[in-house]
C-alpha cells in the first residue's frame, strides 16, 4: 500500500503513462481485498492458526510486491499490488489483532487492540520515507523488492515466536483466573464467516458500526494515505518531504491510538467515536488552506492531530463489536473492517477521478470532512445491548 502511494505521485512514473484515477484503481483493489479477505482470515486463524496464516500471508505479499519489477502494464499492477498484496495483508490486518487480543487477553483488551492496530498502521506510514527516498534516488523497482525481501525476512520469526494460544506455552490469558484449554479447530472457515456475517448483518449495531467504519477507512488509508502525498506534490511540496509527514503520522498514531486503548477501558465507546469523527471531520475543512510548497506549523500541527485520530478509532470500535457479539465478535470486526476498506476504496478512486476531472483535491477534503460528521452522529446512536439492541432490524 505505502509503495502505491508513492507511486501516485507523477515523478514516480518512470515511464508508466498511468493517470491518477488508474493509480486509484489499482489502490480502491488493494483496499477492498484487505478488507474483504479479513473475515475469512479470522475464520482461518480459528482452523488452521495464526502462525500458518500470518506466515503464508507474508509470503503471498512477497511475491506480489516482487513480480512487479516485471509489470509493464496497468492490469499487471492491479493483479500484483491490487489482488496479491491485498489478499496477503488483508490475511494479516485488524483481523489478526482482534483474536490475538481475544484469545491472550481477558483484561486492558483495548490497550492491547490499541497497540496491535498502532503497530499495523504506523509500520506503513514509517517505511513511506525510506521508499520515497529509494525511488526518488534509484527506481520504483528497487523499493518493491525491499518489500518483497522485508516481508520474507519476518516470516521465520513468526513460525520460531508467534504462538496460537495461551495454551501452547502453558500460560493463562491475561487477567484470567483459571487455565484455558486450547480450544479445538473449527472447520469451515468460509461458512462461519458468512453465516456470521449474516446473523450479524439482521442486528442494527451491525449496520451503523459497518456504516461509520466505512467513513473511516475512507478519510484515512482512502483519502490521506492514498492522495496526501499527489495532493502535496500538487501545491508544489517535494515528494520526500509529504511522505516524511505521512511518516510522521505514523510516528502519533502510535501514542493516540494506545491512549485511545486506554480511554475505550475506561469510557463509554460510542462517544468516544463520535468525537473522533468529529475532530477529524473538522481538521479534514482546513487542510486546503494548509497545502503549501514547504511544511509549515500550521501542517505540522494538522499531521500531528492526525496522527493522533488516525486509527484511534479501532479500539472503541473493537469493544463494541466484543459487547455486541461475544465469541463471534472477531469475525464480526472482519467484516466491519471490510466495511473500512470498502469505503477507502472507493475514496481512493473517486478521490483519483476527481482529481483527473477537477484538476485539485478540494471537493475531496470537503466531502470527506461532512462525511465524517455523518459518521459521529452514527456512532451515538448505537444503544448499548444491555438496553436491547440485539432486536433485529
Amino acid at each position: 500500500m505505502f509503495l502505491l502511494t508513492v507511486l501516485s505521485a507523477p515523478k514516480s512514473y518512470h515511464g508508466f503513462d498511468w493517470s491518477r484515477g488508474t493509480i486509484g484503481a489499482a489502490v480502491s483493489v488493494n483496499l477492498a481485498l484487505y478488507g474483504l479477505t479479513a473475515p475469512f482470515a479470522a475464520a482461518l486463524m480459528d482452523r488452521f492458526g495464526i502462525r500458518r496464516v500470518v506466515a503464508v500471508a507474508l509470503t503471498v505479499i512477497a511475491l506480489g510486491s516482487g513480480l512487479t519489477v516485471w509489470m509493464t502494464a496497468a492490469w499487471q499492477l492491479m493483479l500484483c499490488w491490487g489482488l496479491l498484496v491485498g489478499l496477503g495483508s488483508g490475511s494479516m490486518a485488524l483481523a489478526f489483532a482482534a483474536t490475538v487480543t481475544n484469545r491472550w487477553f481477558t483484561e486492558r483488551r483495548g490497550l492491547v487492540s490499541g497497540i496491535l492496530t498502532a503497530a499495523s498502521a504506523s509500520g506503513q506510514l514509517i517505511f513511506l520515507p525510506l521508499l520515497s527516498w529509494i525511488i526518488d534516488r534509484y527506481d520504483w523497482r528497487p523499493a518493491a523488492v525491499t518489500v518483497a525481501l522485508a516481508a520474507l525476512a519476518v516470516v521465520p520469526f513468526v513460525w520460531l515466536l508467534l504462538h496460537d494460544h495461551p495454551a501452547d506455552v502453558g500460560q493463562k490469558p491475561y487477567g484470567a483466573t483459571e487455565f484455558v484449554p486450547k480450544p479445538a479447530p473449527v472447520t469451515g472457515a468460509a461458512r462461519r464467516a458468512v453465516s456470521v456475517l449474516f446473523s450479524a448483518a439482521r442486528t442494527g449495531p451491525f449496520w451503523l458500526l459497518a456504516g461509520t467504519f466505512a467513513i473511516c477507512g475512507a478519510s484515512t488509508n482512502g483519502l490521506i494515505q492514498t492522495h496526501f502525498v499527489p495532493a502535496s506534490h500538487d501545491h508544489g511540496m517535494p515528494i520526500t518531504a509529504a511522505a516524511s509527514l505521512l511518516a510522521v503520522i505514523g510516528i502519533f498514531d502510535v501514542v493516540g491510538t494506545i491512549a485511545s486503548g486506554w480511554f475505550t477501558d475506561r469510557f463509554d465507546a460510542r462517544r468516544l467515536l463520535a468525537v473522533y469523527y468529529a475532530l477529524r471531520g473538522v481538521s479534514l475543512l482546513f487542510l486546503p488552506l494548509l497545502l503549501a510548497p514547504s511544511v509549515h506549523p500550521p501542517m505540522i500541527f494538522f499531521i500531528v492531530f492526525y496522527g493522533l485520530d488516525w486509527v484511534a478509532t479501532v479500539p472503541p470500535t473493537l469493544a463494541l463489536c466484543r459487547e455486541q457479539y461475544g465469541e463471534d465478535s472477531a469475525i464480526v470486526f472482519g467484516w466491519v473492517l471490510a466495511s473500512h476498506q470498502v469505503g477507502a476504496a472507493l475514496v481512493a478512486f473517486l478521490g483519483g477521478v476527481a482529481r483527473d476531472t477537477f484538476g485539485s483535491y478540494d471537493v475531496v477534503w470537503y466531502a470527506s470532512g461532512a462525511l465524517c460528521a455523518v459518521a459521529a452522529l452514527m456512532a451515538l446512536v448505537i444503544r448499548r445491548r444491555a438496553e436491547g439492541l440485539a432486536a433485529t432490524v
